[in-house]
């Protein structure tokens, strides 16, 4: 199972990355490496086709279209949970310290360490059983973004639950029930983004 769950979280992190010319040379790698498990290449398969049939330029204009620009799909976990509260700064913190428990460098390359493709990457490459402890914990976020992914038909969504479903437990069936299962919704600052309504979300602290 581990060595399952360790090439499903790299090519999740390599498939939600910016996709540059080196990632698209890895997209044989991926496909091959998922072809191991029965089913696992399906919930990949329209990432990586685009991929190589889509010019870089389009590819990559896409990408800082869907995962920079707004909020919809943020894919910096704490984002969820904790938007730009003081609290995240705590947050943000706990993942440097476990990173820092590990024996090999974690090189941030200048991004939060709370970015999904590189906790996926970290439990992947250097300590699965603290980067699966990572993700469980913010499986709410997971979700969230899973939900925000299928609102707008990106492929991606697929990717997400592939992750999940390494995951404990079922995927909440709607999005109420990943509120209930973060115990609050998205910062206030995506409404306006997202289609949710703040007077339905619990004000955290209240």
């Amino acid at each position: 199972m581990s060595r399952r769950e360790q090439v499903i979280y790299l090519a999740a992190a390599w498939c939600l990355s910016y996709p540059d010319e080196d990632l698209i040379e890895r997209v044989p790698l991926m496909r091959a490496a998922l072809g191991e498990f029965p089913g696992a290449v399906e919930d990949f398969r329209e990432v990586l086709e685009a991929l190589e049939a889509t010019p870089p330029m389009d590819s990559q204009a896409h990408y800082v279209r869907e995962f920079d620009l707004g909020k919809r799909h943020a894919l910096h976990l704490s984002y969820w949970t904790d938007g730009d509260t003081r609290r995240r700064g705590e947050v943000l913190g706990n993942f440097k310290k476990t990173y820092r428990q590990s024996e090999i460098l974690v090189d941030t390359h200048g991004e939060l360490p709370d970015y999904l493709p590189m906790v996926l990457e970290y439990a992947a490459r250097v300590d699965l059983a603290a980067g699966r402890e990572l993700l469980t914990r913010f499986r709410a976020s997971l979700e969230m973004l899973r939900f925000g992914l299928l609102r707008d038909a990106l492929p991606h969504a697929r990717i997400l639950q592939a992750v999940c479903a390494t995951l404990p437990g079922k995927s909440p069936a709607d999005e109420q029930a990943v509120m209930r299962m973060a115990g609050y919704g998205p910062p206030t600052e995506a409404v306006g983004l997202d289609p949710y309504d703040p007077r339905l979300l619990p004000v955290k602290g209240a």
